[in-house]
């Protein structure tokens, strides 16, 4: 287990922020917790820690939402995500997290400034299967090599504008179903260390908090203040990891 204490300094903000973001406050909030935790452990590391306790919150969120999320979009998105999740597992080996972190910056910042330049379309987005496996693919990719996931499935639904409610249980029952699935390569790639797995049970307690403070924040502010914060967060963290990506490259 590790016992650093700044380790800890960092990781319980880490894994309450992961928290409050699958409890209804936006996945932009969620990408920033692989990024602080590498302050103190590699980026791999920090997944494979994040791994099992995301498990958790997903547990809490999903019950939190049961009654509250898109089986249309479930299985438009799933079967591409599981691909993507594969695709991560193949590439292991020569994955560059930098070349991920320009990927999904890059798509980010862009579909971001496009939301807050144009004029909000007066019919929302329908569900595609076309779209939500491509979305879903990117998603799944990126979730498994630096849990950045939230930001490519943002993409594809934000721009339905569905009730806050149902995005972000969607988002749950989405996330739920992924983690569960990265389980198998992140075990067959020795991700799972006792080290790891016991830091892991340490943070673990601080996993609900998280969801249930965001959860309960949920239910106090308006649709379009989420789909704000949602635009808001995707922007300022796109733009981190495009940064961040673009230096690691050069």
């Amino acid at each position: 287990m590790i016992s650093d204490p700044f380790f800890y300094f960092c990781a319980i903000p880490a894994v309450l922020l992961f928290g409050m973001a699958k409890g209804g406050l936006g996945g932009g909030l969620a990408v920033l917790s692989v990024p602080i935790l590498s302050l103190v452990v590699s980026p791999l590391q920090g997944a494979a820690i994040m791994l099992p306790i995301l498990m958790v919150m997903d547990a809490v969120a999903v019950w939190s939402f049961r009654r509250d999320w898109s089986r249309a979009n479930i299985r438009a998105t799933l079967p591409g995500a599981v691909a993507g999740i594969a695709v991560g597992a193949l590439t292991f080996p020569y994955l560059s997290e930098d070349a991920v972190k320009v990927l999904v910056g890059l798509l980010s910042v862009v579909f971001s400034i496009d939301y807050w330049l144009r004029k909000p379309p007066t019919v929302a987005a329908g569900v595609s299967h076309v779209k939500g496996n491509f979305w879903g693919m990117v998603s799944g990719f990126s979730s498994f090599g630096i849990h950045a996931g939230g930001t490519p499935i943002s993409v594809y639904l934000l721009p339905q504008r569905m009730d806050k409610q149902q995005l972000m249980g969607t988002f749950a029952v989405f996330f739920a179903v992924v983690n569960v699935v990265k389980l198998i390569p992140y075990t067959l790639l020795g991700q799972f260390s006792t080290e790891n797995l016991l830091t892991s049970l340490v943070l673990m307690p601080v996993a609900p908090l998280g969801v249930l403070f965001g959860y309960r924040v949920l239910s106090r502010i308006s649709t379009t203040l989420v789909y704000q914060l949602s635009y808001g967060f995707l922007v300022v963290v796109g733009a981190k990891l495009l940064w961040e990506g673009v230096a690691g490259l050069l």
